[in-house]
């Protein structure tokens, strides 16, 4: 018998298919992981307690989870926003250490004894810089088609290299013993912290942002086009929606956000620059939207849970004894069946006999 495979796109995708398809992934991708860690004679069920034990299993561990979830919530906004109009910034990343140079610019050359001055200055130069870190490739992409995929990848590699140029050049502290740090911000260029844990206002600076994102997209003119441009480009421009205008102002936007998160990491918990001050957290805001279907409320709730991997993950470093890339092979596979998901989440597939009547 013979057989043919059909696609059919989804008009609408059922509400059900909304929910179930990216929680499968994350099971399918946990699944997959649990094969991998009994390749490497490791229980999975020894290591996954002991990834919720150390996220989840005390007020420190789970303080520890909102930390990371600032700068996963505020990238997962910053992303998500260009991932809108079908604009692909995978630049998130360098966004932040362009965020994290202009902050330490700010201190080590306007300081202000002023904790209200100095936050709007750190504020404003991470935005600056991020926005235009991220504009030059919506440029390239609105003016000459310029892939924005290769643009915004490539940059972060030189935004990464120039911020160690300065750290391990011209702005290295001669009481840092060699090791290649800033000098420690003063006092008024840190944001504080809440109780006697090191979570700090970037957390209300996240939740802000998701409340504007919903605002923006939902509500107001700009937002409309957004979503035009992101659904039909042909019939946006049709109705004198510019591409070239929203193209670069949405890439402004986005690599603003993710530069603030910048901006938050290095004044609100590590109190100087230094190299290596993202995990990867710009990459991972990628599967923190896509997983969230660009909800802004998901967002907050996907990089909570992405934080509880990250802490988690640190945890089998200590008591199983394994690599942080373990961690991040679990978050490649969630990625993938994410994108997998996708597929159908859009298509439904009809099998039809072809020798049948």
């Amino acid at each position: 018998m013979k057989y043919r495979v059909i696609l059919e796109r989804r008009y609408q995708v059922p509400l059900h298919l909304e929910f179930l398809c990216p929680v499968i992934s994350i099971v399918l991708a946990l699944a997959v992981s649990a094969v991998l860690l009994v390749s490497l004679d490791v229980s999975p069920v020894r290591a996954f307690l002991a990834m919720w034990n150390g996220a989840f299993g005390s007020w420190w561990g789970l303080s520890e989870v909102v930390v990371k979830t600032i700068p996963l919530a505020i990238c997962g906004i910053a992303v998500a926003i260009s991932f809108r109009m079908k604009i692909w910034n995978i630049g998130a990343e360098g966004q932040i250490y362009l965020g994290a140079l202009a902050t330490a610019a700010v201190v080590r050359y306007a300081y202000v004894d002023s904790f209200p001055v100095m936050f709007v200055l750190m504020l404003a130069a991470a935005a600056a810089a991020g926005g235009f870190w991220g504009g030059i490739a919506g440029y390239l992409k609105a003016r000459w088609n310029v892939n924005e995929i290769i643009t915004t990848l490539m940059l972060n590699y030189v935004a990464i290299h120039l911020t160690d140029y300065f750290v391990y050049g011209p702005w290295r502290d001669p009481a840092s013993l060699g090791f290649p740090m800033t000098a420690p911000f003063p006092e008024a260029a840190r944001l504080p912290v809440l109780a006697d844990t090191r979570v700090h206002v970037g957390i209300l600076i996240a939740l802000v942002l998701v409340l504007l994102y919903r605002v923006v997209l939902r509500w107001t003119r700009w937002g409309f086009e957004i979503r035009a441009i992101g659904e039909n480009p042909k019939a946006a421009d049709y109705a004198g929606i510019s591409f070239l205008k929203n193209a670069v102002l949405v890439m402004v936007v986005s690599g603003a956000l993710a530069a603030i998160a910048g901006m938050g990491e290095i004044a609100g918990l590590q109190g100087r620059l230094q190299p290596g001050l993202s995990p990867g957290y710009g990459y991972t805001a990628i599967i923190v939207a896509w997983l969230a279907r660009l909800n802004p409320w998901s967002i907050f709730a996907v990089s909570f849970f992405m934080g509880g991997l990250f802490v988690g993950g640190e945890s089998l470093q200590v008591v199983m004894r394994l690599p942080l890339s373990s961690i991040q092979v679990i978050q490649g596979l969630i990625l993938f069946f994410v994108l997998a998901s996708e597929f159908f989440r859009v298509y439904r597939i009809h099998i039809i006999n072809t020798e049948a009547g």
